[in-house]
């Protein structure tokens, strides 16, 4: 059986949801992030990111981390990437050419928007950038993030998807990374096919079971 390491609250989120989506069986062993614990390193700590049992499969000391198998992997986006591509249709690439572009938007989604949108996570609550320096970061980011979004915008309204006409990974993944900024109403407005295909994206029952498990664990 496949096995996921991480909690639900990381970006295992992401594999997990591929998971549901496939209705592939999985254990879930709740590794949790170091920073989130007082004294990761003391005897009773829970299984986290810095343990020595979870640092042999993981030298990074990062979640997630999938077991399938011999095969042991990191890296979120290669995970959904590989499990799609093992199971195949619909989620998965139907050809080389699928493939390539289930990639090319991963990619894109990991380098080209992740960082700023994680930005206006970590500074962004309730619809608002919190107070001080937090809303000149958030506007900044905001800024950077215009681009990327008409890009995927106009490739939405033409197509609907990201890659073959139909959800699969590569709407999954984006999906994921965008979440990070969807709280910035201001800055999804004006890209009115992304919050439609983002709606449809977290209005999958695959999507609603996974967010129920995220929010069921604590914070």
């Amino acid at each position: 059986m496949l096995t996921v390491y991480g909690v639900t609250r990381s970006r295992a989120s992401r594999i997990i949801w591929l998971c549901h989506e496939l209705d592939l069986p999985f254990k879930q062993v709740p590794v949790i992030q170091a920073y989130r614990l007082e004294d990761a390193d003391s005897p009773g700590a829970p299984l986290n990111t810095r343990s020595e049992s979870f640092l042999k499969l993981s030298p990074a000391g990062a979640i997630p981390v999938i077991q399938d198998g011999d095969l042991v992997l990191s890296e979120s986006l290669a995970c959904t990437l590989h499990l799609a591509r093992r199971h195949g249709q619909p989620l998965g690439p139907a050809d080389l050419v699928e493939d390539a572009l289930m990639l090319q938007w991963s990619f894109y989604a990991a380098t080209t928007i992740e960082p700023d949108a994680l930005v206006i996570l970590f500074n962004h609550r309730n619809g608002q950038a919190q107070p001080g320096a937090a809303q000149a970061t958030v506007a900044h980011a905001a800024e950077r993030l215009v681009r990327p979004l008409r890009v995927i915008e106009d490739h939405l309204a033409r197509h609907g998807h990201m890659v073959g006409g139909r959800f699969t990974v590569a709407d999954l993944n984006l999906a994921e990374v965008l979440r990070y900024a969807q709280g910035h109403g201001e800055l999804m407005e004006p890209f009115p096919a992304v919050q439609a295909w983002l709606s449809d994206c977290q209005d999958r029952p695959a999507f609603r079971k996974m967010w129920q498990e995220r929010l069921a664990e604590p914070e």
